[in-house]
């Protein structure tokens, strides 16, 4: 890694989340897991690119000021139908969310852009046409780049579960990084322990899998056999909308802090302390509870995190 700033890359969906407001009036969220990461490392002052599909719409036109507004530089595509996709938003009386998806995902290839960290995840990754580039993208940038893999499954779009569950197992193998959350892991992998599931993705080439527990907190898994236990985040939630994805980009960040990217990544992955695992999903897991405190995907700028943290200096380089 060199001093200069590394560079991410983002590729995935990004769309509008129709969310009720608290009288059931629906309105407009711009959002989308992998937009929703590429959202939390911008706040955090990453150097960060989403490479993804929009319509020349209204809503095309407001998700894409949302990325920019947060340092985002949006590479996007036309959809096919021109229009912007969606996802109408259900909330459950713990502010849980359900989705039930109006998606066009259909990326023909992902630009052979230089970069330091590559995450992917999602409806992305599994529904074609698109998932096809999604991988091959990830086969170029493996070694080359720390590949962070996040599967956020959604079975409305893919109820057979065969495929998609394959096409993960084949991304974790090139993944460095996994972070999963066990309702994830309960619909992928329906007979095992989310726990087992995670330990034996830890043997087949991520140097790190995280499993998110929700207000359990999360466990990180590492190929050597060590398992570390997070607390949750005491936090009153208006919703769990980008919770996941929150997590996902600050854990990225935090790793970025500790000089884990670029063609290197994988060695200084595991040559890191438990210590430092420990710290980077700590820091993620606040960063969660941030977003989770208020509506929306709205992950928390650096300064908010810091202060999360209790102090400055917290998960900065």
């Amino acid at each position: 890694m060199t001093d200069e700033q590394p560079r991410v890359l983002v590729v995935g969906e990004a769309l509008v989340d129709v969310v009720p407001d608290r009288d059931g009036t629906p309105r407009d969220l711009p959002g989308g897991s992998p937009a929703n990461v590429a959202i939390a490392l911008g706040r955090l002052g990453r150097d960060v690119r989403l490479v993804t599909l929009l319509g020349d719409d209204d809503r095309g036109a407001e998700v894409r000021a949302w990325l920019r507004a947060s340092g985002v530089e949006v590479l996007a595509r036309p959809t096919g139908s021109g229009r912007t996709s969606s996802a109408a938003v259900t909330l459950d009386a713990s502010g849980a969310a359900s989705y039930d998806f109006d998606l066009d995902w259909s990326l023909e290839d992902v630009p052979d852009e230089a970069c330091d960290v590559l995450h992917v995840g999602s409806i992305a990754t599994v529904l074609e046409p698109g998932a096809r580039a999604v991988l091959d993208a990830v086969r170029r940038c493996r070694g080359r780049a720390l590949v962070s893999l996040d599967p956020n499954s959604r079975p409305a779009i893919t109820p057979d579960r065969a495929g998609p569950a394959a096409r993960v197992e084949e991304l974790v193998a090139l993944a460095d990084v996994v972070k999963v959350s066990d309702e994830d892991l309960g619909w992928l992998r329906p007979d095992d322990e989310p726990l087992a599931t995670a330990t034996r993705w830890a043997t087949r080439g991520p140097g790190l899998v995280v499993v998110t527990r929700g207000g359990a907190g999360a466990v990180a898994v590492r190929p050597g056999g060590s398992v570390l236990e997070v607390p949750g985040v005491p936090v009153t939630v208006a919703d769990t909308v980008g919770a996941g994805d929150t997590f996902s980009g600050v854990l990225l960040d935090a790793l970025l802090a500790l000089g884990v990217a670029g063609p290197g990544a994988a060695d200084a992955l595991r040559a890191l302390s438990d210590r430092d695992v420990l710290g980077a999903v700590t820091t993620a897991s606040i960063g969660a509870a941030v977003n989770v405190s208020r509506p929306g995907a709205d992950p928390p700028w650096r300064a908010e995190l810091t202060a999360a943290l209790g102090g400055p200096g917290s998960g900065e380089e």
